[in-house]
């Protein structure tokens, strides 16, 4: 069971992401555009993060794995926010 639980956890991030597309798509609610808009963005991080732990890796040491990726994926992104005032004023 445990060797089937990350291709299950990407399965459902992916069904996720449907679902998030489904309620972007929606032109009734905008409560339930922001939903699938965040649902979206949440599920498309983690499925970067599941979809990188290698295969092998069972129970913490996958757990760890995914916290790793995204505490990079984190930092590469607070480092993208906080470069592009410089980087803008670099082009002017």
């Amino acid at each position: 069971m445990e060797g089937r639980l990350l291709p299950r956890i990407e399965l459902l991030l992916i069904l996720l992401m449907m679902a998030g597309f489904v309620l972007i798509a929606q032109q009734w609610s905008f409560a339930l555009y922001q939903l699938g808009l965040l649902t979206v963005i949440c599920a498309t991080i983690l499925n970067i993060a599941v979809g990188n732990v290698p295969r092998a890796a069972r129970g913490w040491r996958a757990l760890r794995a995914v916290v790793t990726i995204l505490a990079v994926t984190g930092a590469v992104f607070v480092l993208g926010v906080v470069a592009v005032p410089y980087l803008a004023e670099l082009g002017q």
